[in-house]
């Protein structure tokens, strides 16, 4: 490792590599365990180099905050998590960011060295905790080791494929002096293998009716942009999902997600780039009938090789860099000559306006209690071409991947595959801090504004004004439908009825109001956009209009 020599205490050391790598933001609660870090960002502040401390209400917020901000920026975030209970509140982001192919590295507190083994304040080894869920899990043994070892995990972070890593420092070793060397960045890209590349674009050249479906990676591998010549390079009926929403943007003539369940079962190609072929995409099967005639066949293209899927039944794989492969694939169907997929497309174009105008009447619902699609009636039309928007929620936010097509790549942020709720404030106050100048609408469930509205208090200290829009339906409403489907009855499935979680808002400093007149969402989502400041627009809903959903996860 090449670099500036450096020297002071391991805090110091770890707040130097951090922002070598691009950190300019520190989530935290604090903890005793990780005070060198937090004058490792005031030294580094005294000296110009800013390292923004940002402290949270609960662990789990500063690691949500941290997954989000790697997401949004693709630059790693990074989370400070002290000891024990600390470390242990950021798991489910881990495991989350491991889904998503996240960047990001958390730094847990540790009990001291010169302790081990009494009995100390939470005293707990994590690495065997964590190392299921991360790329890269160490305890680094001293001061002197500690410029090294955070090099190691950013680089393992925004190495592909993405996710998260996680070292933690004994406490004693923490305020110990030691040297070490910041690095040099040298960003490594994999080149694709031609040959692969050239198989991948005969095959869609030799299709009569391709599907290409867009995925998170294709954002995270900063392909975005080789993704929208390939899509109107060659017309190729697109959809996307994950953070791949708004590559192609929203009313785009080859943007067919609201045609997916066509697209999927009509065609005889599917090329699926930067998404794991799991239950969302049934597994990677695609048309046929009952006994599996006539099924389309499949590639997957993937950031790295062991993003190739395993289980399903392939007809090419490509890996590597996500640009050079999508580039790759347009000059190869350019050089196979004339197609012409205008029939295929056309009739999947007839589809999504069909859809369109199914759509028009619940977004215009006049309904008593409100449909939750009428939300997104009044919202959509008020987002801005930059506008973030964040879905924390079960059925409420199924609806606005239903109907939110962003107009931008980089504005859409969802839990991913794992589908862990709570993780909207955080990713919240992540986006208002990577997109300073953007709209920021974080979509909550009323059961997901459980897991973390405390931290409203957070978006309150910091300055961070959201928007925050609530289908309250007074339900586990993704479980209640299910289990009447299943049993006949629901149970543990309830909340209270019409909770005023906007006072909750106000009392922490935020502000809100609560809606029960479809014909009043809109002049409330006004209010909200103008307050500058945290609003929660609490719009009640009915709990007999879930989602009509074709798939429960397995």
């Amino acid at each position: 490792m090449s670099g500036n020599e450096i020297s002071g205490h391991a805090g110091e050391l770890a707040v130097h590599v951090a922002r070598a790598h691009g950190v300019e933001t520190m989530f935290t609660l604090s903890g005793a365990h990780v005070f060198p870090m937090y004058d490792g960002a005031v030294k580094a502040a005294e000296a110009g180099d800013t390292m923004r401390l940002l402290d949270v209400r609960h662990e789990q917020t500063a690691a949500f905050a941290a997954e989000a901000t790697g997401k949004l920026t693709r630059v790693p975030g990074l989370a400070v998590l002290t000891a024990g209970p600390g470390v242990t509140n950021g798991v489910s982001t881990l495991a989350q960011a491991t889904f998503n192919g996240s960047p990001m590295v958390v730094v847990g507190g540790r009990a001291p060295n010169n302790q081990w083994g009494k009995g100390a304040l939470q005293e707990i080894d994590h690495v065997p905790i964590v190392e299921s869920v991360t790329k890269y899990a160490r305890t680094i043994p001293t001061a002197d080791d500690v410029a090294e070892g955070m090099h190691e995990a950013f680089t393992a972070a925004r190495s592909s494929h993405r996710g998260p890593a996680y070292v933690d420092v004994g406490m004693d070793e923490f305020f110990n002096a030691g040297t070490g060397t910041v690095p040099a960045l040298a960003p490594e890209r994999t080149a694709p293998d031609a040959g692969a590349v050239d198989h991948v674009a005969s095959l869609i050249a030799q299709a009569e009716r391709p599907v290409l479906i867009l995925g998170t990676d294709v954002w995270a591998d900063g392909a975005e942009d080789a993704a929208l010549r390939l899509v109107e390079g060659v017309k190729i009926p697109t959809i996307t999902n994950g953070m791949g929403r708004g590559i192609v943007p929203g009313g785009h003539p080859m943007l067919m997600t609201k045609a997916r369940g066509a697209a999927l079962k009509g065609a005889d190609l599917v090329v699926v780039v930067g998404t794991p072929l799991d239950f969302r995409l049934g597994y990677g099967v695609f048309g046929g009938d009952e006994d599996g005639n006539g099924t389309a066949r499949v590639v997957h293209v993937a950031d790295s090789p062991d993003q190739v899927s395993g289980h399903a039944d392939l007809a090419a794989s490509v890996s590597g860099d996500l640009s050079a492969v999508l580039d790759g694939l347009l000059a190869g169907i350019d050089r196979a000559g004339p197609r012409d997929w205008s029939g295929w497309t056309g009739d999947l174009q007839q589809t999504v306006q069909a859809a369109v105008e199914r759509d028009n009447a619940l977004l215009h619902a006049e309904a008593d209690p409100i449909h939750p699609a009428r939300i997104y009636g009044e919202l959509v039309p008020r987002l801005a071409e930059d506008a973030v928007v964040i879905g924390d929620g079960g059925d409420f936010v199924s609806f606005a991947g239903k109907f939110v097509e962003p107009q931008r790549p980089g504005c859409w942020l969802d839990p991913g595959p794992y589908g862990c709720l709570g993780a909207g404030l955080g990713a919240a106050i992540a986006a208002r801090i990577a997109r300073p100048s953007s709209q920021v609408v974080l979509l909550l469930g009323d059961g997901a504004a459980g897991f973390s509205l405390m931290d409203v208090d957070t978006l309150v200290r910091h300055n961070l004004p959201v928007v925050m829009v609530m289908g309250n339906n007074s339900a586990w409403g993704l479980e209640k439908g299910p289990m009447q489907m299943l049993y006949g009855y629901d149970v543990a499935a309830d909340l209270a009825e019409r909770t005023q979680y906007h006072e909750v808002v106000k009392a922490l400093g935020g502000a809100g109001e609560v809606v029960t007149d479809p014909g009043r969402i809109g002049e409330a989502l006004d209010r909200g956009f103008a307050a500058n400041a945290p609003y929660l627009i609490n719009v009640i809903t009915d709990v007999n209009a879930p989602y009509p959903r074709n798939t429960f996860g397995i």
